[in-house]
């Protein structure tokens, strides 16, 4: 039982196109923009890892039989 690579690619992908836009923001004097452009990322990313660890759960529970 491993992590799929991709989910790793995709999460670093978020990360670096949310860098870039924070930066192109933050220069152009739109910190405000910058900073909901960062959180808009971070709760997609959140809700990618969610869904990583429910399918872990699902995992521990067919194992155990507490179905």
């Amino acid at each position: 039982m491993g992590i799929d690579v991709d989910v790793i690619f995709k999460i670093a992908g978020v990360g670096i196109v949310v860098a870039f836009l924070h930066t192109i923001l933050d220069q152009v004097g739109k910190k405000e923009y910058a900073q909901w452009v960062t959180l808009f990322g971070f709760i997609y990313i959140l809700f990618m890892v969610v869904t990583i660890v429910d399918d872990l759960f699902q995992k521990i529970r067919s194992v155990f039989l507490f179905q």
